[in-house]
């Protein structure tokens, strides 16, 4: 009995002991995140109302915004106050058509109506009908009597069949622009959908939501009617004694405490305060489920520590082990803890997702939403509106108020350059800007000549020129002025420099896109030096141009300074390859044809240095990204940055750059005494290597044996001097390093053709080409 007696002591003494410090440790978790908790849902159900709030306010705002842009369209002008719907079918129709577009745009609109004060009472709803009750006659025209242009009104007037409804309704009086109104567009909100909106406002189901003026008059119940109830009229007051914006507060009524939130929605001519009531009971709904669980886990811990004490105290008497599995009975119950904390991350995470998520709804609704079309004019002359067909097009011009009879089109473009020598006054990226000035500018100067000129921005240091000018005057004095004031505006203002194109006249408007490409295309004439200049297609003569001398002394320079891996020196030769162009007056496409050809010569030196170009350059189209240039400065920056600089760090990289320099070396040494008596030996000598070495060494860099290589060197400059000199053959040979014989023998062997039957082909090919 006394080791019964002591054995139910042990284990009352060790159920005790085991349930002290869970009873102390539960009891702290329980008030401390109980609380916690508590808090963290009612700020989450505050932010989610104002989310929500701030949805519906873009919903709002989106009808004002439609409605408005819709009342400036053309065909709800002044005519209408004297045009019979009934026999001018076509406009009615199109009309209507415009109604159902705006009805279905927006997912709030019920109905969309025109109500027309002309010759009769029209109203349109969509479909045509002519009023005959006074009373809603009375209505709609009391409505034309408001102040304001654009106002909401909770007094719909009322027709015969709907004389019991009173819906929301935004009504924008028309014609927007004159003073005098004839009629009024009105969309009429629908009612089960804004319930449907206002019930997100209270996402337990439960308490109420409500929209109403600073008067305290309802405007939109979550319930669909506008019936009163007691709880409603209590909060509308207590909300209006407030007497502040917007603010959370806890009330009670009937025993029931609910979270309250309210605020401002300021609207066209008025404002509207939002009330959303929810019981806390309903918000903390997930506190009193975790706390039944927290109760449920603790309950289920103490029975599982007191079957391990009854089991340790059944088998072991001893205090360490029964200190060994109390410590295995606290693992135990930390565990359950520790999962019931991560489960609680795990709930918290997923919060977190599902409001990603309706942030991720909400934006894909908003998308959804109709946009506005792109302008007409920007359409047709980037080709989209091909399939239109003349008169089509003419008529959607007439529609947007120009004036087409008796006119021809005429289009200009205009190209700036020099944004790279501005000098720290614009930073890349900030072409956007700079085109959106020149624009302005260049509109505002086509206005001051011309009655019809619309300005294409393409936010690229490009800017279109679209004008209708009458077909029996003249035009090119005046497009010729506007050309030149424009490039003294943009030049004194910007410190840009422009080129204008002037493009031949259309009487077509289909042909407005091939026109704008060739005005476009015509900008490769234009000569590449930082000049203003200005191209006329119609007195535009290709033939004018002068012939253009490749500078392949320069090419050879560049490459041999790449090859030797001297950065600055190739930099140097580049620069002054460019300037060799530009000095001769080339023209666009030419500088960037031989700049391009510059470039494959430099790739096929790199390959035959036995690099792989698309690793050096990390697979970039250089060619595609060189034809993009159109400025001297920024095509030498990018030779620097994008050819040079990569292609010199990788020869520094590669082993045996000593030997390749060296072999360079000797290369520069055969191009710089080419003329005089070189063998191998002496070449070795110069640079420090054996005779052997070198010429292993030459054929894996160069690609060509010692005597191979100094032999097309000598026969490239005889052919150029034979070219471009008028010496005697003689005096070639001698200069090239040959005696007069043996080069004939040698230049005819290689060449297939004698010195003086190569010089006389080349003068004819040159003539021919003038």
């Amino acid at each position: 009995m006394i080791k019964r007696g002591f054995f139910r002591k042990s284990l009352l003494l060790i159920l005790v002991i085991s349930s002290i410090p869970g009873l102390i440790v539960g009891a702290v978790i329980y008030w401390f995140a109980g609380v916690r908790l508590e808090n963290e849902l009612l700020q989450l159900h505050k932010n989610q109302i104002q989310q929500r709030v701030a949805h519906i306010d873009e919903q709002f705002f989106h009808l004002e915004s439609s409605i408005a842009h819709w009342a400036l369209d053309p065909k709800f002008n002044s005519d209408l106050k004297t045009m019979n719907f009934g026999r001018e079918f076509e406009t009615t129709r199109d009309i209507i058509t415009t109604l159902k577009v705006m009805q279905g745009s927006s997912p709030l609109a019920s109905r969309v109506e025109l109500f027309v004060n002309g010759s009769a009472p029209y109203l349109l709803s969509p479909e045509y009908d002519i009023l005959t009750d006074k009373a809603a006659i009375d209505s709609y025209n009391q409505l034309l009597s408001y102040a304001t242009l654009l106002f909401w009104t909770k007094q719909r007037p009322k027709s015969p069949d709907e004389a019991a409804k009173q819906d929301l309704v935004l009504v924008h009086k028309i014609p927007a622009a004159e003073p005098e109104s004839i009629g009024a567009l009105m969309i009429r909100l629908d009612t089960g959908k804004l319930s449907s909106l206002l019930n997100t406002l209270t996402p337990y189901n439960v308490g109420d939501t409500f929209f109403m003026q600073t008067d305290g008059d309802v405007l939109l119940p979550s319930t669909g009617t506008s019936a009163e109830s007691s709880f409603r009229h209590s909060l509308k007051y207590e909300v209006l004694q407030r007497g502040i914006e917007s603010d959370s507060f806890l009330y009670e009524w009937e025993g029931n405490t609910y979270a309250v939130s309210f605020g401002i929605l300021s609207r066209i001519g008025t404002e509207w305060i939002y009330v959303s009531a929810s019981p806390v009971s309903a918000i903390l709904k997930p506190m009193v489920f975790i706390s039944k669980l927290i109760l449920f886990v603790s309950g289920a811990s103490l029975l599982l520590v007191g079957f391990l004490s009854w089991l340790t105290s059944l088998k072991i008497y001893t205090p360490i082990d029964r200190l060994i599995h109390l410590l295995g009975a606290d693992r135990l119950f930390t565990k359950s803890a520790a999962d019931y904390h991560d489960e609680f991350n795990f709930i918290e995470r997923q919060w977190l997702h599902l409001t990603r998520e309706s942030l991720a709804l909400q934006n894909k609704l908003e998308q959804q939403l109709p946009h506005v079309k792109e302008g007409f004019l920007l359409q047709l002359v980037q080709g989209f509106l091909y399939l239109h067909s003349e008169e089509e097009l003419l008529e959607r011009m007439r529609s947007f108020g120009w004036d087409v009879e008796g006119r021809q089109f005429l289009v200009l473009y205009v190209q700036l350059t020099g944004f790279e020598n501005l000098e720290g006054r614009f930073s890349p990226g900030d072409e956007g800007l700079v085109t959106f000035a020149a624009a302005n500018i260049i509109s505002e100067l086509a206005e001051n000549r011309f009655e019809q000129a619309n300005m294409i921005n393409f936010h690229d240091l490009s800017v279109g020129l679209f004008i209708l000018h009458p077909a029996d005057r003249p035009y090119q004095a005046e497009l010729r002025a506007l050309s030149n004031e424009l490039i003294q505006a943009i030049s004194h203002l910007l410190k840009l420099r422009v080129s204008v194109t002037i493009g031949k006249p259309s009487t077509s408007i289909v042909q407005l896109h091939p026109h704008y490409e060739e005005v476009k295309e015509a900008l490769v004439y234009r000569k590449f030096v930082s000049e203003n200049q200005i191209i006329d297609l119609e007195s535009l003569e290709e033939g004018e141009t002068n012939e253009l001398r490749y500078p392949f002394a320069l090419e050879r320079e560049i490459i041999q300074m790449l090859r030797t891996g001297h950065q600055q020196e190739a930099q140097g030769f580049i620069a002054a390859f460019l300037d060799a162009l530009l000095e001769r007056g080339a023209k666009e496409i030419d500088v960037q044809q031989c700049m391009l050809q510059l470039l494959g010569s430099i790739l096929h030196t790199i390959r035959q240095a036995g690099m792989d170009p698309n690793r050096v350059f990390k697979s970039k189209n250089l060619y595609e990204q060189l034809a993009q240039i159109r400025e001297p400065q920024q095509m030498l920056n990018w030779f620097d940055i994008r050819v040079v600089q990569p292609f010199v760090q990788e020869l520094e990289v590669r082993p045996g750059v000593q030997v390749t320099k060296a072999t360079q070396s000797a290369v520069v040494y055969l191009q710089n005494r080419y003329m005089e008596d070189i063998s191998l030996d002496s070449c070795a000598e110069h640079v420090g290597m054996s005779p052997v070495s070198l010429s292993k060494s030459f054929k894996q860099v160069i690609g060509k044996n010692f005597i191979d290589y100094l032999t097309e060197l000598r026969m490239d400059k005889a052919k150029e001097l034979l070219r471009e000199t008028d010496q005697k053959i003689n005096d070639i040979a001698v200069n090239v390093g040959y005696q007069h014989s043996y080069f004939n023998r040698l230049f005819k062997k290689l060449e297939s053709t004698t010195p003086s039957e190569y010089r006389e082909r080349s003068r004819r090919a040159g003539r021919g080409a003038l």
